[in-house]
């Protein structure tokens, strides 16, 4: 299984000698691919077993002709175990019926910049080249493999592209020597060189291709002759979810295995004071937790239950003043971190103004959060359904006072992550436990306490003004947003080093800013508010409430303009073609919005996140029971489309997702407890309430963007839009069942 494998010393961070920086900086083709870190620099710790050849640091070929890629992002049902594959398939010309994948262990090659791509719009634009190396370069030396915010595809496409030319112009030079002819003449298809009318399979040609130098710049295939681009081809993870043979973490075994149940404080970690019970349960005491082991997990729970725990006072404890400290807030400027144009116009007369506010949400992944840890002669292995193996290392080293090197992670797939299992928290608790009772422990979260531990979405709050030109279009817009900063409170738990005091920023805000609409003048405000409770990276993240916040709000504008919404939007849009072409595309499919019939409303929204562009309408029809959507129908511009399936399935996941935000999610506190533990009072949407969902994917040149989390922000205000409009009240508050 590939890992962080602890044979293969781990640099130490903040040492960079000429070879580690050329290694981590990618400043030559080979280096990006890892070609010429094997063997001639630093060897791969991605090993070939007995049957395999080692080809570069992305491809493996068996000698019964499979083909083995490295996938470094973690599979969650986003597809990513096919789509990275078939990029490189692709370009080597291999028979996707012989491709498998396996998770790539940590090593600078792997590491995931595709967060550059989010960060460096926010820095002036003559540092954002620097920028943007500097930052590549700290994420390679720091080996941060981490999955998350839609970055997969735009991370390393280019790179594993390129690993698939550099094999095949390998294999062809190899085929080429044995048949004394020009390399550039041999082609790959379906697992063959062929030439003329000569051909030879990879599995022959393996090891001598192995041994011809890699090209420095490797020659990519024109697009007439991408076979495997564009196509909906089978996804590699799915016959083994149906068959059984998938491995979830919860399906990790080991010899002599334990199981854990732990619990808790209220939220905040609060260290734990005292912890009782039985003689007959096993006790193991954290810092700011209890945990009991025993034979079976149900043992383990209910002995758990005869457990009294008590734990540290706090100065502030979650509670319902929480959300009027974010409303309060309102009332007062937050910093500007964005503005354009005379938006002093806002204080003045015919000021359009409305109040917004989403609640705390759950990630609320069918697999709870769970971790099994083997500990002893000073290493550690973890297995794990993680976002991120890089802060699992980092996380259990430090808290086992080992070096990074002695600890393993095991990758597996997992049940849902939306942010969660970027958090290294449960692995933690199982290393410490395995290490107490000298055994391995598999720590399993029940539902109740993996909601009362999550690292919730933020609740916010939001005043949005607006001044209708005499053109029918918005002279001036504002929004003030109130909500705590997600990602101070992130990088403090798992970046500590680079987190400290929390700063209004745009980046807090985000999604209220660079909007595509033509904008008389803009004023965008961060009311910074400080809560008791963990915050965590939630799907599409700020994307989430602001969104919400602005294109519900855009609407209204639009009514009070006295427009169709969607001509209303498309008149601001001449600056913005691409954003005007999926609004048109989203209306060709939905027909017209407004009142289709009685108590039945389409409304729209449109959301760029995560670089991709998402337009949508819902369709609701107001019965005795309260709003219910019945259709809904998106149109994507996600750039060149890999897999069009993938891309389908993702933007349904993020709707259906956010639909259960929209309608039905809340998470509120009492004395520090949450008061939602398990779904019977955090439902999520079911099958029977889940609308028909048409996805219309734009082709488009435009640059790579993500497909895991644009889906969900349009949902909730083309909903509350579509109430509106088929004759109900305007919903300003998140969920719509308690709002309504």
């Amino acid at each position: 299984m590939a890992r962080s494998d602890p044979e293969t010393p781990t640099p130490k961070r903040g040492r960079v000698n000429r070879r580690n920086f050329l290694i981590g900086t990618g400043s030559a083709v080979g280096l990006v691919v890892g070609y010429a870190v094997w063997p001639r620099q630093r060897a791969l710790n991605w090993v070939a077993a007995r049957d395999e050849t080692l080809i570069n640091g992305w491809v493996k070929i068996g000698t019964d002709g499979r083909i083995v890629v490295a996938v470094p992002q973690a599979e969650m049902g986003q597809g990513v175990y096919t789509s990275l594959p078939q990029i490189l398939a692709d370009e080597l010309g291999a028979d996707w019926a012989t491709v498998s994948v396996e998770p790539a262990p940590l090593h600078p090659i792997y590491a995931n910049k595709g967060f550059i791509a989010d960060v460096t719009p926010s820095i002036p634009a003559p540092l954002r080249g620097i920028a943007g190396w500097a930052l590549g370069a700290v994420i390679e030396h720091y080996d941060v493999q981490l999955t998350g915010g839609s970055t997969s595809i735009r991370g390393f496409h280019d790179t594993i592209r390129l690993a698939g030319a550099s094999a095949r112009e390998m294999l062809c030079r190899a085929a080429a020597r044995d048949w004394d002819v020009d390399w550039r003449e041999c082609d790959t298809r379906a697992g063959f060189v062929t030439y003329k009318a000569r051909s030879a399979r990879f599995a022959d040609l393996a090891g001598k291709a192995a041994m011809e130098d890699a090209p420095s710049s490797p020659t990519l295939r024109p697009a007439k002759s991408r076979m495997l681009m564009g196509k909906a081809v089978q996804r590699l993870d799915i016959p083994g979810k149906v068959d059984g043979t998938a491995h979830f973490g919860l399906d990790v075994r080991l010899p002599g295995m334990l199981y854990a149940a732990v619990r808790s404080g209220p939220v905040g970690d609060p260290r734990l004071v005292s912890a009782t019970g039985p003689a007959d349960v096993r006790i193991v005491k954290g810092p700011s937790w209890v945990a009991v082991v025993a034979d079976g997990f149900h043992a383990a729970k209910t002995g758990l239950e005869r457990v009294e725990a008590k734990f540290a006072a706090q100065p502030k404890v979650a509670g319902n003043w929480m959300e009027l400290a974010l409303k309060s807030a309102l009332a007062h400027p937050g910093e500007v971190v964005a503005k354009s144009g005379d938006a002093s116009v806002l204080d003045g007369k015919g000021v359009i103004t409305a109040d917004y506010t989403v609640p705390f949400a759950a990630h609320a992944c069918m697999e709870p959060m769970n971790a099994t840890a083997r500990v002893g002669n000073g290493r550690a292995e973890i297995w794990a359904p993680t976002q991120s193996i890089t802060l699992v290392v980092w996380a259990v080293a430090k808290a086992l006072g080992i070096e990074e090197s002695a600890v393993t992670v095991h990758p597996t797939l997992l049940g849902g992550g939306f942010g969660r299992k970027a958090e290294s928290d449960v692995c933690v608790q199982a290393a410490l436990i395995a290490r107490a009772v000298k055994a391995p422990v598999q720590v399993i979260l029940t539902r109740e306490e993996d909601t009362a531990q999550d690292r919730f979405r933020p609740a916010a709050a939001a005043r949005m003004r607006g001044l209708v030109g005499a053109d029918h279009r918005i002279a001036a817009w504002g929004s003030r947003v109130a909500v705590p900063d997600v990602g101070t409170s992130f990088m403090n738990r798992n970046f500590p080093a680079m987190g400290g005091k929390a700063k209004p920023s745009a980046q807090g805000v985000d999604g209220t800013q660079d909007l595509p609409y033509d904008f008389g003048a803009m004023s965008v405000e961060h009311a910074l508010v400080d809560l008791p409770v963990p915050l965590g990276f939630w799907r599409s993240v700020g994307h989430s409430f602001s969104g919400f916040f602005v294109e519900s709000f855009i609407d209204e504008m639009a009514h009070a303009a006295g427009v169709d919404p969607g001509a209303f939007r498309l008149s601001m849009l001449h600056d913005a073609p691409r954003h005007a072409a999926v609004v048109r595309a989203v209306l060709a499919a939905s027909g017209p919005l407004g009142l289709v019939e009685p108590n039945t409303g389409r409304g729209i929204a449109l959301v760029e996140s995560f670089g991709s562009i998402v337009a949508e309408v819902a369709e609701v029809v107001i019965g005795k029971d309260g709003p219910r959507v019945i259709r809904v129908w998106a149109a994507i511009d996600c750039g060149p489309v890999v897999n069009p399936g993938i891309v389908r399935a993702q933007i349904e996941s993020g709707i259906i997702y956010g639909l259960t935000a929209a309608l039905k999610g809340r998470i509120t506190f009492k004395d520090g407890v949450v008061e939602q533990a398990n779904f019977d009072r955090y439902p999520l949407l079911t099958l029977a309430e889940t609308p028909e969902i048409t996805t219309i994917i734009m082709t488009s040149t435009a640059p790579l963007g993500g497909v895991g989390e644009p889906g969900l922000p349009p949902i909730a205000p083309a909903v509350a839009n579509a109430i509106f409009a088929a004759g109900g009240q305007r919903l300003r508050d998140l969920p719509f069942a308690t709002a309504a």
